[in-house]
């Protein structure tokens, strides 16, 4: 498990849209928040075990990954 936070920044969701939004942990609990959401790995792991367990839907957010191609020169 990772120790890092996890940076929840809907603007860069790349599956953004109603459908997607609307069945995703941060936007059911939170709304969406424009500010964004830090969550550490134990917050990252509640999410999970209580999705997993049907009480709330998981984390939809998927971000870039940036590729070495672009940064080759």
């Amino acid at each position: 498990m990772s120790t890092e936070p996890v940076v929840i920044d809907c603007d860069s969701c790349l599956v953004r849209s109603p459908s997607a939004c609307g069945d995703c942990v941060v936007t059911v609990l939170l709304g969406a928040p424009p500010e964004g959401v830090h969550l550490d790995p134990e917050e990252v792991a509640a999410l999970d075990e209580l999705a997993r367990g049907g009480l709330v839907p998981p984390l939809r957010l998927v971000t870039p990954v940036p590729s070495p191609h672009l940064h080759a020169g």
